[in-house]
Parts: C-alpha cells; sequence; structure tokens
C-alpha cells in the first residue's frame, strides 16, 4: 500500500491527503460532509494552500453548473423532448424530490409530471439528460417494454449513464481505502472513481500545466 497521508487543514470540513505515488495531479472531491483533497507528497505549505482553495473553488463552480432549479429543469426536458423524441412527451413540470430514495425518477402520466431525486444533483449532466429522458418516455409507455427502450435509442449516452448509475449505487455499498492493491498510478481504485464520481464530479487539475507561479519544485 502506498503512502497517503491526512493532512491537518485549516478547515474542518476539507481534508487534504497526501499521496507519495501522485506526481503530478490534484484531485478533489465531496465526501460526505467533507472535501478531499489528494494532493503528491512533495507540495510544500504554501502550494497545499495554493491549490486547496484553487479546487475548493472549481468544486462550488461545478457543482453551480450541475444543481439546476426546477425552471431549468423544465426548459432541459422540453429541449431533450423535441430533440430525442419528437415532441411527443412534453411534461407540465419537472421537480426535485428528497423522498425518492430507490429511485432516481418518477412521473405521473395523468397530469405528465416528472419528479427528479435530489441524489442526482452533482452528477454528470449526461446522467440528468438520461434520467429525464427515461422519464419523459414513460409518458408515451408506462413499461420497460421493447417500444419503451427504442424511444431511447436516440440519446446516445443510454448505456453509459445506465451503467454509471449502476456502479454510483454499488459503489455506495463498498468500503473506500487508501491506495489499496489495485490502484492506478495515483493511488485510486475504479472503485474509488466511480464512489468520488471521477468521471465529470469532481475535478482533477495536472499542476504541471498551470501558471509558472504554480508549478511544482
Amino acid at each position: 500500500m502506498a503512502n497517503s497521508t491526512p493532512e491537518p487543514s485549516d478547515d474542518p470540513r476539507v481534508e487534504v491527503r497526501r499521496s507519495g505515488r501522485r506526481r503530478s495531479t490534484v484531485t478533489a472531491y465531496r465526501e460526505g460532509g467533507r472535501t478531499v483533497v489528494l494532493i503528491p507528497a512533495r507540495f510544500t505549505r504554501s502550494q497545499e494552500q495554493e491549490w486547496v482553495q484553487r479546487m475548493l473553488d472549481r468544486l462550488s463552480a461545478q457543482e453551480r453548473r450541475r444543481r439546476p432549479g426546477d425552471e431549468e429543469l423544465l426548459t432541459r426536458a422540453l429541449t431533450l423532448n423535441e430533440r430525442y423524441l419528437r415532441g411527443l412527451a412534453t411534461p407540465a413540470g419537472v421537480t426535485w424530490v428528497q423522498n425518492q430514495n430507490t429511485r432516481w425518477g418518477s412521473c405521473t402520466p395523468a397530469d405528465r409530471s416528472i419528479r427528479l431525486s435530489t441524489r442526482l444533483l452533482g452528477m454528470p449532466s449526461w446522467v440528468l439528460d438520461y434520467v429525464l429522458l427515461h422519464e419523459l418516455a414513460h409518458l408515451i409507455q408506462p413499461g420497460h417494454g421493447p417500444d419503451f427502450w427504442s424511444l431511447l435509442d436516440s440519446y446516445p449516452r443510454t448505456e453509459r449513464a445506465r451503467g454509471f448509475l449502476e456502479g454510483f449505487s454499488a459503489a455506495r455499498d463498498l468500503p473506500v481505502d487508501d491506495d489499496p492493491p489495485g490502484s492506478t498510478s495515483d493511488g485510486e481504485t475504479p472503485a474509488d472513481r466511480a464512489e468520488h464520481g471521477d468521471t465529470e464530479t469532481d475535478e482533477e487539475v495536472d499542476v504541471s500545466e498551470a501558471s509558472p507561479a504554480s508549478q511544482m519544485s
């Protein structure tokens, strides 16, 4: 197991982890109520402070982009309906709900309303679009038969989004360890990357491509 040493932070909501395997990248992700920032072990204290703040800013900006309000959700659903469903599934409204712990979304064909689980907040936009399309398709076909899935054939990321959601759900039941066997070159396993949403849901920066003042020595 490679060294991955948690560092104390001025902010108790931030945990900095140094790794000897990490050479030229900095990664940050949310974990419960904390933000974890992974940095190379050889970073100086000033570099650590600079990159922690930089990654916090990037995560916040990313999350603002990925937390659309109900009106934005409806606009997004209308666009998807026209683009992929030939305008056959116009919803009356789309809202976030907190009481869907086993489903990503639901709909009521009678009033053409769609509800999305708040567990989707912060996920990649193409995953959110898939769940919206899934529920829109149910306004046309209530079941999950061949006719239903054929409606989603035109969306190019259907299978990728389904795999992402399945992997995300599975990863929630897995323990997260630092640099366990099977790790990548940065000391993270595929399960870690699913857990942390590495595919467009965390932030990773190659510090070698940063400005000269911010580069590693």
